[in-house]
């Protein structure tokens, strides 16, 4: 049984092979093209997990795609109907995208790859949560999933058991921490979906002096870790910024012109944003760990590769065994789309071997 994973058109497009419940061969599309954080279609990594595992495309018996498109486009129409007429801009060089390419989805993969079979469609955070669960090394878990948006969702928590994996609650665009954070990355000057790092790595040398100013303007942060965040201050959801002008005058001023130079306040900025996403996902962790009973924590979505947040779950205690994702962006949900339909889907039981290292 040969399963192919995609991932692709928002970034780190990524292809994973899986043979009978293994992974086979997983790779990156911008190892391929030299492009960081490519989100073309992903023929190049495609191609290579088909080679290593000794076969074409027609001797696939599923393709996976790592979230629902038409799902996706209704929350973006949704979106820009709650806004218009503001936001035509973003519009205008949104839709066409998604008329020409996104929503054929199911005829481009079987034309890329040369396949007739059928095409599967887990939810974004389903992948996202196969892919913490069903690569651990626990036959139980908690999992707990966080990024920017994938359909609706931005964050969501459940249980894996053997080999079925069920989300029990879930935030909603555009309540999002990872775009809270991205809008920081925005502000201090650096590259959305890509500079993220740069702004955790920035964090150690600043002050969290604008802490209590996000957890009081911008969010409404609750025991839980969940919240709802102030949208006066954010222009992702119609706009072709981050931020808003409200969001500015509240910083202080506009934000930092990239590759000029790093001062004090965006030292100071990244300190507080830092903070702050720590202690939500300290709190999520706690009241999942409440919820669920678990001694295991699985973790994905890209706000998982935020080491330092990871860090401060471990060391809270909470859970006996921590296991992240490696690849916990987009591109691992290639990875969690393939591993969803052999256990979940097609009801394959699943042993875990114990032999992954813990955090």
């Amino acid at each position: 049984m040969n399963i192919l994973g995609i991932s692709a058109f928002y970034h780190d497009s990524a292809a994973c092979l899986v043979k009978d419940g293994a992974i086979v061969a997983a790779a990156q599309e911008e190892r391929f093209t030299r492009k960081k954080h490519d989100f073309a279609f992903p023929v190049h990594a495609v191609n290579y997990c088909l080679k290593q595992g000794g076969i074409k495309g027609d001797n696939l018996d599923y393709v996976c795609f790592y979230d629902k498109p038409f799902i996706k486009f209704e929350r973006i129409l949704e979106t820009y109907l709650a806004y218009a007429p503001s936001g035509i801009r973003s519009f205008m060089m949104a839709i066409p995208l998604w008329i020409k390419q996104k929503l054929w989805m199911k005829e481009l993969i079987k034309d890329q790859i040369k396949y007739k079979g059928m095409v599967l469609f887990p939810e974004h955070h389903e992948s996202h949560a196969a892919s913490a669960f069903f690569a651990s090394p626990f036959q139980e878990a908690a999992f707990l999933t966080i990024d920017g948006v994938g359909e609706w969702t931005t964050t969501s928590y459940g249980l894996g058991r053997n080999n079925q994996i069920k989300i029990l609650s879930e935030l909603h665009f555009p309540h999002s921490l990872g775009l809270l954070y991205s809008a920081f990355t925005y502000y201090t000057g650096f590259k959305v979906n890509s500079g993220e790092y740069k702004v955790m790595g920035l964090a150690p040398y600043g002050r969290p002096v604008y802490r209590d100013l996000i957890l009081s303007e911008l969010m409404d942060l609750k025991e839980d870790g969940s919240f709802r965040l102030n949208m006066n201050y954010f222009n992702y959801c119609a706009g072709l910024t981050m931020t808003s002008a409200k969001f500015n005058r509240l910083f202080g001023g506009p934000p930092r012109k990239p590759e000029s130079e790093v001062s004090q306040r965006e030292m100071d900025l990244a300190r507080s944003v830092q903070d702050v996403t720590e202690e939500v996902m300290l709190r999520m962790a706690k009241h999942i760990h409440r919820e669920t009973g678990q001694k295991n924590l699985c973790l994905a979505g890209g706000v998982a590769l935020n080491c330092v947040g990871n860090g401060k779950i471990l060391r809270e205690g909470l859970f006996e065994n921590i296991w992240i994702q490696p690849a916990a962006g987009d591109a691992g949900g290639a990875v969690g789309a393939a591993l969803f339909v052999w256990h979940q889907y097609l009801d394959n039981q699943r042993t875990a071997d114990g032999q992954n290292d813990f955090l």
